[in-house]
């Protein structure tokens, strides 16, 4: 059987992940490819280290992908600092809460949770009193929430963390690229991203950064598979278990990822092309300039959904910039919607999980596709679909609101020129 050339259909992905990836990116994967210990494979390497940390706002030495969706991040971070029977807390809020509770089950760890209503997010002091009662040596938290659109404050629980000697763990995989995150500024000792949400970068890799205190017990584990050990190697003082996974193992990820480049897997060489373009494009665009386009497109999308008639789901002041969540109409086929917008206007948007599955629909605008022409086209698209469904709403009203909050920007920008 002979297979025709491989063709994809013209989308606008405005899901909360993946999203549409950035021409500039795709071009970039199309480098020839490198030896993964060519010295000017090692350079690049060095400097998508070096970009992470400016755009994780952190002074950590360690900042490198884990190769893996992003919870392989999770993982990495997870099993190489936790030991059967350490105690931690995780507060969760939506579905990627009850991952970091399940992750951490599965290595052994006690697992003590706390929740609160989908389309929330904890006042910070109740994380904290439940912390002090836990005493957990870790507590994970999720910063973007894109089950239920919501972001998390963390900048007091991190302080309150440091201050009762609790490793702070955190997703930032929905958020990184799209709000702003400060690891260091928010004690932030773990701290773990995604390529394939507002960095624009396909899915393929999970960018993390960990500090001294988290390197002290990855030190403390240490192991090197007997394949490639040195005598040094395997005369290490370990003072503690083995980390339980070796593609997951920091101790390994470090020497590779260090001078000594101590082979441990075969590096996705491609996708560390299209993570160093990435990250420049978040970095020539300026991380100031890039949270302010996410909540300028977020305003118009918001304001137009609105001025259709539609009403937004969960707690509007920790809204995650970049997700923005719809209640279906009562009586209407949520998927039916999403299909016909899908086949008839290449717009591809979300439902949700768990409580919430048929009741909201996740719309995301991230990374290069958090853009003007995208937020019109879906106004415009999902419109007309619900017309066909039968749902009343306020006619031309959508485009008209976003409209005006696209002006009121451009007025906005010749007034301060």
């Amino acid at each position: 059987m002979a297979y025709a050339e491989l063709t994809a259909p013209k989308r606008i992905i405005l899901t909360p992940g993946p999203v549409e990836v950035d021409p500039r990116v795709l071009r970039a994967m199309g480098t020839p490819i490198l030896g993964q210990f060519d010295p000017a494979f090692t350079a690049i390497m060095n400097e998508v280290m070096d970009m992470l940390r400016q755009v994780f706002q952190t002074k950590n030495h360690w900042a490198y992908p884990v190769d893996g969706t992003s919870r392989s991040g999770l993982e990495a971070v997870l099993c190489s600092i936790l030991e059967p029977g350490d105690r931690v807390m995780v507060p969760i809020y939506g579905r990627f809460g009850h991952l970091f509770a399940e992750i951490c089950e599965r290595y052994g760890a006690e697992v003590h949770t706390i929740e609160c209503p989908w389309g929330e997010v904890f006042e910070p002091g109740h994380v904290i009193a439940e912390m002090k009662k836990i005493k957990p040596k870790v507590l994970a938290m999720v910063h973007g929430e894109t089950s239920t659109g919501r972001m998390q404050p963390l900048a007091e629980i991190g302080r309150a963390c440091r201050e009762q000697d609790v490793l702070f763990v955190v997703d930032a995989v929905a958020s990184i690229g799209g709000a702003d995150v400060r690891t260091d500024e928010w004690y932030i000792d773990a701290l773990v991203a995604g390529t394939q949400k507002c960095l624009s970068v396909p899915a393929g890799m999970a960018p993390i950064t960990y500090n001294s205190r988290i390197e002290k017990i990855v030190l403390a584990r240490k192991k090197v598979e007997r394949g490639i050990a040195t005598d040094e190697d395997r005369a290490y003082p370990r003072s503690m278990r083995p980390i339980t996974s070796n593609y997951f193992d920091l101790g390994m990820l470090q020497d590779y990822w260090s001078p000594r480049r101590l082979n441990h897997h075969t590096e996705a060489t491609s996708m560390i092309y299209a993570l160093r373009e990435g990250l420049r494009l978040v970095l020539d665009e300026g991380l100031g300039a890039r949270f302010s386009r996410h909540k300028l497109h977020e305003k118009a999308l918001i304001e137009g959904l609105l001025a259709m008639g539609l009403s937004l789901f969960g707690d509007p002041v920790h809204k995650l910039p970049c997700v923005t969540c719809v209640n279906i109409p009562d009586g209407t086929d949520g998927e039916s919607v999403r299909h016909m917008l899908l086949e008839e206007f290449g717009i591809e948007i979300a439902s949700s999980f768990g409580p919430l599955h048929g009741k909201i629909w996740r719309i995301g605008t991230m990374g290069y596709g958090c853009r003007k022409d995208n937020v019109l086209a879906l106004l415009g698209g999902l419109e007309a679909v619900l017309i066909r469904h039968g749902v009343k709403v306020n006619r031309g009203e959508g485009l008209q609101a976003a409209l005006d909050v696209y002006q009121s920007e451009k007025t906005k920008s010749i007034v301060l020129k």
